[in-house]
């Protein structure tokens, strides 16, 4: 299937095949959860960013990256029951590493190997991908964020195309639900220093739940976003 952005919940997953990495995404679960799974080209290693819901979806979109259970990392982006409903199970069959902002990584039904912070690397066989830190939805809420070496896939051949895997922290049309004002400050400011400020308008944003974006066509709201206040 040709990776639109757009999935139907319970429906079979899209896909988006990279120089290094194929990216499959399901919908699942009552509130809709956007799952996706990441395969190393090279290795056949895979890393799934939130086990949201329904464990035997979930396992067989596994099964369709590898042709087998073999699943290396569960990333959670945060502690939201709806993003992590499948983990325990998930975890029990795969044998997955489980992986999750350390502020949020105590409120997990599972025990959480390794605990995130800004800056950290998750591999997925031989690719890397970055941290980010974004607080605010919750206190340990992350996203991950790859660089493509080449990007020969790409439209245009455009170089070095960054995909962002954003949780609830961003959503095309704005920031994730915040409790108070403070939080929502708190992720306006990461949403402008650590990804506005750093990634380019070509990046593509996978958030949690919904459709697809990218930072140029969200970077001409930032000002309303925060006049609004959420």
């Amino acid at each position: 299937m040709a990776y639109t952005g757009d999935v139907v919940p319970g429906g079979p997953s899209d896909v988006r095949e990279l120089d290094e990495l194929v990216i499959r995404k399901a919908s699942v679960g009552p509130m809709d959860n956007d799952t996706y799974l990441l395969t190393c080209r090279g290795s056949g290693d895979q890393l799934l960013v939130d086990a949201a819901a329904d464990p035997e979806r979930l396992l067989a979109l596994v099964r369709e990256g590898s042709g087998s259970a073999r699943l290396a990392t569960v990333v959670t982006t945060h502690r939201h029951p709806d993003h992590h409903g499948a983990l325990e199970s998930l975890v029990a069959v795969t044998g997955a590493a489980t992986a999750a902002g350390a502020a949020d990584a105590d409120a997990l039904p599972v025990h959480v190997a390794r605990r995130l912070v800004h800056g950290d690397v998750v591999l997925v066989g031989h690719v890397t991908l970055e941290v980010v830190a974004l607080r605010g939805h919750t206190p340990g809420s992350v996203a991950l964020a790859y660089r493509e070496p080449t990007a020969t896939r790409a439209p245009e051949g455009v170089a070095q195309r960054v995909h962002l895997f954003t949780g609830d922290s961003l959503f095309p049309g704005g920031p994730g639900r915040t409790r108070d004002p403070e939080a929502f400050a708190s992720l306006m400011t990461d949403l402008e220093e650590r990804v506005f400020g750093r990634f380019d308008d070509l990046t593509w944003v996978y958030p949690g739940h919904g459709r697809d974006t990218t930072l140029g066509a969200e970077r001409p709201h930032l000002a309303a976003w925060r006049a609004r206040g959420w």
